[in-house]
């Protein structure tokens, strides 16, 4: 709960008593897509307060610490079903229980079996955030998978079984909103020009239904509720996606690399579909790799964190002169920098658009890269044991947990990466040179088209601010 910070938006100075006009005024927040939600306190009673949500939604709530130090956040009304005096009066007596040692969310959740779906998943949310709900492994759920259970959550069940009673819930219930997601009655198009569409399908049901699974078994571990009404659902068995890159469409992406340069394509966007191919990562570990975590010597990376926890995963010569290739920027400690900020990129998924246009391929995504790097090594007669340690899959016997780094992965992973890039860059062809990140241009007439995007004033510091990072291409690189 980010209660402090949230109150210490307002100073003192700038807090006023609510009133019935004053939330009447209050518009919704339009800063960023999480956390969004506006609050504002008021100056008399401390801890009260209203929340307007991203839609408009308005909700009288109470904050308060517990003498344990716990912060606690209940809702006490909706605007216009009560007033600001009777939410006020309420307020009033909810802190006067704080002071007595009791938690009036707990007493509230006394009548278990009036909560609604939508309670228990905002319960779950909260107590997994503050690392009191334990995932795989016994270990607190990563924060990543969290964002994931949020937007399932928020998308998909509220909308269409939040607020269902969690006593009246019936298995039907849940096998019919797992139809109703796979036919895309939640999907939404993408809104703007940041962010992604909401997509239905039998994937997003059936995971979203594994989400919904696991709140209701949590809140019957740890005694909120007494049964799991999704106990026994039948998920849905999506169809295994099986695409990858042929020889010629990879030698065709690779063509379409060297040309679109000159277009003033992203360089870095580039670069990072060649490594993504390279080395079989998963899209955010290439987005996100760290130099750090980059040993030449052992020819690895070593991931503190994955999907399946920390690992070494071993990288072929092609891929370590790539990264080494690279230009760092002063300051970032990733190998892919954003364009501003202090993150990394994160369009490679527009620019791999852009390039299987150019290479006319249809159907690539960034797993689909993944997936090519495993069917290479499998046509280049690996095990599947040595081509799940490539690709940092998850030990499920006792002897792959013995495959540690040796010569035969090493001799693997340089094998499958030197096939790769030598499909790229032509197989030798003399009509391409091979990839060398130090010729990519810093201009194309790319650059033009991305000024009129931008538009208004701000258009001009970040074209400049773009032409900066394109130049260590060609600046920071030795001859």
């Amino acid at each position: 709960m980010a209660s402090r910070k949230q109150i210490s938006r307002k100073s003192l100075a700038s807090m006023r008593k609510l009133t019935k006009r004053v939330v009447e005024d209050l518009k919704p927040s339009k800063v960023g897509v999480e956390g969004s939600d506006l609050f504002e306190w008021d100056l008399e009673l401390k801890g009260f307060g209203v929340r307007v949500s991203p839609q408009g939604l308005k909700s009288f709530i109470v904050q308060y610490r517990m003498p344990s130090g716990r912060n606690r956040r209940t809702v006490i009304g909706r605007f216009g079903l009560m007033t600001v005096e009777q939410a006020r009066i309420e307020a009033h007596e909810r802190l006067v229980a704080v002071s007595k040692g009791i938690d009036p969310a707990e007493e509230t959740a006394s009548a278990r079996g009036t909560m609604t779906i939508a309670e228990i998943c905002d319960w779950y949310l909260r107590e997994a955030e503050e690392g009191r709900i334990l995932g795989r492994r016994n270990r607190p759920i990563k924060a990543s998978t969290l964002a994931m259970d949020r937007s399932r959550i928020d998308t998909h069940v509220k909308p269409l079984i939040g607020t269902k009673q969690v006593r009246g819930l019936k298995l039907g219930d849940v096998e019919g909103m797992q139809a109703d997601i796979a036919r895309g009655k939640t999907a939404k198009v993408r809104a703007g020009n940041r962010g992604g569409a909401t997509t239905g399908g039998e994937g997003v049901a059936a995971r979203t239904i594994s989400t919904l699974h696991a709140t209701l078994e949590h809140a019957v571990r740890l005694g909120l509720i007494e049964a799991n009404p999704a106990r026994g659902v039948r998920r849905l068995a999506s169809t295994p996606k099986e695409r990858r890159l042929s020889t010629s469409e990879i030698s065709a992406l690779g063509r379409a690399m060297a040309e679109l340069p000159e277009d003033g394509e992203h360089a870095n966007g580039l670069a990072a579909i060649r490594l993504l191919l390279l080395t079989g990562f998963r899209r955010l570990e290439g987005l996100g790799l760290q130099r750090s975590w980059f040993d030449r010597e052992a020819r690895c990376i070593r991931f503190p964190d994955t999907k399946s926890g920390a690992q070494v995963r071993v990288i072929g010569k092609a891929a370590c002169d790539l990264i080494e290739a690279l230009p760092s920027r002063k300051g970032s400690p990733y190998v892919f920098p954003a364009d501003w900020g202090d993150g990394h990129f994160i369009g490679v998924v527009r620019v791999l658009d852009r390039v299987c246009a150019r290479a006319e391929i249809d159907g690539v995504t960034p797993h689909v890269l993944r997936h090519t790097y495993a069917s290479v090594a499998g046509d280049l007669g690996f095990s599947e044991l040595t081509i799940a340690a490539l690709l940092g899959h998850a030990a499920r016997g006792v002897t792959q947990r013995y495959v540690h780094i040796d010569e035969a992965l090493r001799v693997g992973a340089d094998r499958v990466a030197g096939e790769i890039a030598k499909l790229l860059d032509g197989g030798g062809s003399k009509d391409r040179r091979p990839y060398d990140p130090r010729k990519q241009p810093t201009v194309g007439p790319g650059l033009a088209r991305e000024a009129r995007h931008l538009g208004g004033s701000s258009a001009s510091a970040q074209i400049k601010d773009r032409l900066e990072r394109r130049s260590w291409f060609a600046k920071e690189m030795p001859s």
